[in-house]
C-alpha cells in the first residue's frame, strides 16, 4: 500500500496550491502546481509499470 499512500500523499500536498492559484490568483502557486502534478503523473506511470509487472508474474505462475 506504499505505493497507493504516496500517491495520496502527493494529492494532498498541491491542494494549498490549487487554492492559491484558482481561488487567490497567485501565479507562483500555478507553476508549483503545475510540477506538482507533473511529479504526479511520474508517481502514477511507475504505479502503472507496477501493476502490468504484477500481472504479467501472476499470469505466468498460472501457466
Amino acid at each position: 500500500m506504499s505505493k497507493f499512500e504516496d500517491l495520496v500523499q502527493a494529492v494532498k500536498t498541491l491542494e494549498a496550491d490549487f487554492e492559491k492559484f484558482y481561488e487567490k490568483g497567485q501565479a507562483a502557486a500555478g507553476t508549483r502546481l503545475r510540477k506538482g502534478l507533473s511529479d504526479l503523473r511520474k508517481h502514477a506511470q511507475e504505479v502503472r509499470k507496477d501493476v502490468q509487472e504484477v500481472k504479467s508474474q501472476r499470469k505466468a505462475s498460472k501457466s
